[in-house]
């Protein structure tokens, strides 16, 4: 599925068979420890950097008014971030997955990000723009 915008995803949520559970990673771009002249020059390009998730949370769909809304959200926590990693995890039997049950998977995701694996998830820049890795 091709997204263009936050709410593409969150109408992508809905129409699924099984009720949804978002899952977001934020994080920033940070330039790494004992960085290189040519990582630097990537960095200061936006074309490089280390991945730091710096909050993690999950959602119902429902509880999603705008990607604005999540910003703000967001915001308030503190934390600062570049970019939201998001993925999804289905319910059973028309049941959503609780918080409980997204704990786990949200931690693979943290780790997921923390490892540079991120092609699998829906990211977002902080104006909600689509961003891909290759």
């Amino acid at each position: 599925m091709s997204l263009s915008t936050f709410q593409d995803l969150l109408d992508a949520a809905h129409q699924q068979p099984e009720p949804q559970r978002l899952l977001f990673v934020f994080a920033k771009v940070e330039l790494p420890q004992n960085a290189t002249a040519e990582q630097i020059a990537r960095f200061e390009s936006r074309e490089g950097g280390t991945l730091t998730p710096s909050l993690c949370v999950d959602k119902a769909p429902s509880e999603i008014a705008s990607f604005d809304a999540l910003v703000a959200e967001s915001e308030a926590t503190g934390q600062t971030w570049d970019m939201v990693f998001v993925g999804s995890l289905a319910g059973r039997a028309g049941v959503a997955p609780s918080a409980d049950e997204a704990a786990q998977p949200l931690r693979f995701m943290v780790n997921a990000v923390n490892n540079g694996q991120v092609a699998q998830f829906a990211t977002f820049d902080r104006s909600g723009n689509v961003l891909q890795f290759g």
